[in-house]
């Protein structure tokens, strides 16, 4: 129980940083519509497919899988009971119904969220074979280009690492920049603010339904 509590917390933290994080932990970067989706996906196969700073648009669709499926499984064990031993913190504010309810759907989630976490490690080990090391970058914050691959055109005004040099002169990358239309990018300092502001909410949240165990 105290588990799913604290992956509530991480959970409520990262949708609230999918809102007003940084430009590529936002939602709204990594969720391309059905006809990108596709349309990588048939590059993929073909092994031509653009490099994407953030999430690609099938990493975005399974990011967004994922977090669904964490967040379905820490909700519904709020108010679930064996009848025996285990009282979820929110159990007493819903009906035996509602209990119940919320016990086959813990269930019966735990096997998609297992699915799902198999799919997106194979993902990661597929990408690396492909050239593309996306555990580094989750914890160093930087991508590198592999051997004979390109940026994406919607990541083409940020900056990246690339090991064989850049494709586009200053000059364009600033015209790029310039006419994308994507508004200023808050600073360090009001992330920090931000991030803090989550980790207070999220720990608030986390402590108060621990004290109902």
């Amino acid at each position: 129980a105290r588990a799913g509590l604290i992956a509530l917390g991480l959970l409520l933290f990262r949708w609230g940083w999918a809102l007003i994080g940084d430009r590529h932990a936002r939602i709204g970067s990594w969720l391309r519509s059905p006809a990108v989706t596709l349309t990588y996906a048939r590059d993929l196969l073909k092994r031509r497919a653009d490099i994407f700073v953030g999430h690609n648009p099938l990493g975005g669709w399974a990011v967004l899988a994922m977090l669904t499926s964490l967040t379905i499984q820490a909700l519904t064990g709020l108010f679930v009971t064996d009848d025996i031993f285990f009282e979820a913190p929110l159990h007493t504010l819903v009906p035996g119904a509602v209990s119940d309810a919320a016990l086959w759907i813990h269930h019966l989630n735990a096997n998609l969220l297992l699915a799902l976490i198999v799919l997106h490690l194979g993902a990661l080990v597929a990408h690396r074979w492909l050239g593309e090391r996306l555990v580094g970058a989750m914890f160093s914050g930087r991508k590198t280009l592999p051997q004979g691959a390109r940026w994406a055109e919607t990541d083409a005004e940020t900056p990246h690492e690339s090991e064989q040099g850049s494709e586009r002169e200053p000059d364009q990358m600033k015209e790029r920049s310039a006419s994308a239309g994507k508004g200023v990018e808050p600073g360090r300092s009001a992330l920090m603010v931000r991030a803090a502001l989550l980790a207070l909410f999220s720990t608030g949240c986390v402590l108060w339904l621990w004290g109902r165990l």
